[in-house]
């Protein structure tokens, strides 16, 4: 994006996900985030983006702003999306990273206060415009899209693997499971919760889980649709996920080895995306990497005449790496559309 101004990015909740991005975003030369909605204190903000980063320096805390070498970002005691006046600081975009204001309406309540357009850190809950995975069906986005969700990071390494294997093997359908680590919304210690085993200890348990992804995932490969069941374990470590998938193919001479070469061949369609490892990893290996599916060519077993398995890896980093991806998708749209007027 040469000699174009920078993305003005809003961010809602400065979890994780809301400092990953952040902190990538520092990075680059095309975004500049102006404001974060968080009501977190803002020298605890700042405590917890610096105890995170490779270079804590680089981030400095000036009464309600946070500031870089690239840009300074607005601190707002809010968190609740009817709340931020976004119009007060001229977003283009804003990414509502709380995992919390899913729905139609809350994801409105963001472009009534200012914000041309929202985007989802995980899927929604109702029909919003579109979910878009980089790679997959990026060039279906259109400039009038208003809501939207990159999916999730589950939702995205699991479409990713599909999409590619798709382009060379007939899959009759899949089963998928999210070894996932501990999030945010689960307890740590045994608590009455929203059901009776997410109210066990995360840390102390592997929680076996519900999955949304097959729910959403004919949106972005509707030849999948109804072929793929999603299920999770969540297990308690902090960081890095796995990913188990088995699929059931349509021709029984395809042996594992033709799977991975198969993933060899075809992950350099999608750089810094999808990258293939053959060394055996493990989960803490993959905190840090910005690809949203590692595939692991050690995993891949073949069993029965038609069932391959196979492991891949990816951490949180990579998904919002891909939510910066989307905002700039729309951006280049949105300069498109304007030089051709």
């Amino acid at each position: 994006m040469t000699n174009q101004k920078p993305i003005r990015l809003g961010i809602m909740g400065f979890g994780q996900t809301g400092r990953q991005l952040y902190d990538l975003a520092s990075r680059s030369d095309d975004f500049e985030v102006v404001a974060i909605a968080d009501i977190g204190k803002p020298e605890i903000l700042h405590y917890l983006l610096c105890s995170e980063v490779k270079e804590p320096e680089r981030h400095q805390l000036t009464g309600n702003f946070l500031v870089n070498p690239r840009f300074k970002a607005r601190l707002m005691a809010i968190d609740k999306p009817g709340e931020m006046p976004w119009d007060m600081f001229g977003v283009d975009a804003v990414v509502d990273s709380t995992g919390k204001y899913r729905e139609r309406s809350q994801m409105e309540q963001h472009l009534n206060n200012g914000a041309p357009r929202v985007l989802l850190r995980t899927v929604p809950t109702d029909h919003i415009d579109r979910i878009v995975m980089p790679g997959i069906n990026d060039n279906d986005i259109a400039a009038t899209d208003r809501m939207i969700s990159a999916g999730s990071g589950t939702t995205t390494a699991l479409c990713l693997l599909l999409h590619i294997l798709s382009q060379r093997f007939e899959i009759e359908c899949a089963s998928m499971t999210s070894v996932h680590s501990y999030t945010s919304d689960q307890a740590l210690q045994d608590y009455a919760g929203s059901d009776f085993r997410r109210s066990r200890s995360a840390a102390k348990n592997i929680i076996p889980n519900t999955h949304e992804a097959s729910l959403w995932l004919g949106h972005v490969l509707p030849n999948f649709e109804g072929k793929v069941l999603t299920s999770a374990l969540n297990v308690p470590i902090h960081e890095g996920c796995l990913l188990d998938v088995n699929l059931v193919l349509k021709d029984e001479s395809v042996d594992a080895e033709a799977i991975n070469n198969a993933m060899r061949a075809d992950s350099p369609s999608f750089p810094g995306i999808v990258d293939v490892v053959e060394d055996p990893i493990v989960s803490s290996d993959v905190i840090g990497n910005p690809h949203s599916l590692l595939f692991d060519t050690k995993g891949t077993i073949k069993a029965g005449k038609s069932i391959i398995k196979t492991l891949s890896w990816y951490e949180n980093l990579g998904h919002a790496a891909r939510l910066l991806d989307v905002v700039r998708l729309y951006s280049q749209l949105d300069q498109k559309q304007e030089a051709a007027q």
